[in-house]
């Protein structure tokens, strides 16, 4: 086996086990997941007439239930983990199933909020999961492929939209119905075909907040604030500056996510050899530079060619994000896991839940200072990651640690 590859005999070794479920997962969520992002931009637009107010609230409450992701502590003492994972899913499923029949501002958002408790639950799980199932030496390879499988997902996903949009005559109802209904049936089939698999180490099941992970939560929270710039307006701009039409926003999207299929392996490999210092900073002095151009397309009048280019770079650099699971995941207590998961994605949502309604506001005046804004909240992400120390572990979770008494 090469050091970029699972082959495909061990990948077919590893279909009943724990690896193989998660493989299973990352291709599922997506697929409902990426249904309701590559549609809702241009349904907000044109058949629930959105404006930039209107979209900042959606998003604002899409993260709410990310800032109670902490509540997945108290779920965790009447079910386990891996179930939680596949209700969750149902729940994503389900609610992008039917988010077409309600295209008022009201039944937009009780979906995404039924949704986004699906979707944030989910990932808190899964990320939990995949740092007790998976081993510190190899976790960046395979959290790589599994970054591969759901980007393949939502290619697949995505691909088909933009088919059926361009040529197939489908309307927003069916795509909705077939992208939910398709992960909601995949869910089934993991609760049918796999048994629970055992948890090494019992996970505490109350509140966990550890001096020493400071730097981590500090990590999440501004990676909240700057994903939620991202995810909400730099895709709206595409509509709403630029006028893509579905086909030509998802034809965007399905580059990102076969760009993805590529390279997050070869990131994976990439944390393996230079660390999670090097690889955030990489990414946040990319994501510094794409941002302040995303600015430039207001000032200097930038066409959309170079605005597409830019998604799909400012997509790749956001795939090496999970150098903040395996940095975690080496200095943690093994029983911190899925406690400190469900508080970090609420410290990475406290940000998330003020800032879309908040720069909605913003959006109508200056939409070049959302972006300005994001450049400095990269800056500063920058900053702390070259806090991280070449080799992390327990006792060393920063540059600074040998300084304690």
């Amino acid at each position: 086996m090469t050091a970029l590859a699972v082959t495909l005999r061990e990948a077919y070794a590893l279909r009943r086990t724990p690896i193989g479920l998660l493989f299973l997962l990352a291709f599922a969520m997506p697929i409902g997941f990426s249904t309701w992002l590559a549609l809702l931009n241009n349904f907000t637009v044109e058949v629930a007439n959105f404006s930039g107010i209107e979209i900042g609230w959606l998003q604002t409450v899409r993260e709410i239930p990310g800032f109670f992701a902490v509540g997945v502590i108290v779920v965790l003492i009447f079910m386990r983990e891996q179930t939680l994972a596949l209700l969750s899913l149902v729940a994503l499923g389900a609610a992008a199933a039917v988010t077409a029949m309600f295209p008022s501002f009201a039944g937009l958002l009780i979906t995404t909020l039924i949704g986004s408790f699906g979707f944030h639950y989910y990932e808190t799980v899964n990320q939990s999961l995949q740092l007790q199932w998976l081993d510190k030496q190899r976790a960046p390879q395979i959290i790589g492929w599994l970054v591969a499988a759901g980007s393949a997902a939502s290619l697949v996903a995505y691909g088909l939209i933009a088919i059926v949009f361009k040529w197939g005559g489908l309307g927003y109802h069916a795509v909705y119905m077939a992208g939910g209904g398709i992960t909601v049936a995949i869910a089934i089939y993991c609760w049918i075909a796999y048994p629970m698999f055992p948890i090494e180490i019992r996970q505490h099941n109350r509140l966990i907040l550890r001096r020493r992970y400071w730097l981590y939560y500090a990590l999440q929270f501004m990676a909240g604030a700057r994903r939620q710039i991202f995810m909400v307006f730099a895709a709206f701009m595409m509509v709403e500056h630029f006028g893509f039409a579905v086909h030509e926003l998802t034809f965007l999207f399905l580059i990102n996510y076969a760009a993805n299929i590529l390279f997050a392996p070869m990131m994976g490999w990439m944390i393996n050899r230079i660390g999670e210092k090097w690889s955030l900073a990489i990414e946040y002095a990319g994501l510094i530079g794409v941002f302040v151009a995303y600015g430039g397309i207001y000032w200097f009048g930038w066409g959309a060619a170079l605005a597409a280019a830019l998604y799909v770079i400012d997509h790749l650099f956001f795939a090496l994000a999970f150098a903040q699971k395996t940095y975690f995941q080496k200095i943690a207590d093994p029983a911190d896991i899925a406690p400190t998961a469900a508080v970090a994605f609420t410290i990475n949502h406290i940000a998330a839940v003020a800032l879309p309604a908040a720069l909605g506001y913003l959006w109508v005046t200056s939409q070049a200072s959302v972006f300005v804004l994001a450049a400095i909240l990269a800056a500063a992400s920058l900053l702390l990651a070259l806090m991280i120390p070449r080799h992390p572990e327990r006792g060393r979770e920063t540059i600074f640690s040998h300084f304690r008494p």
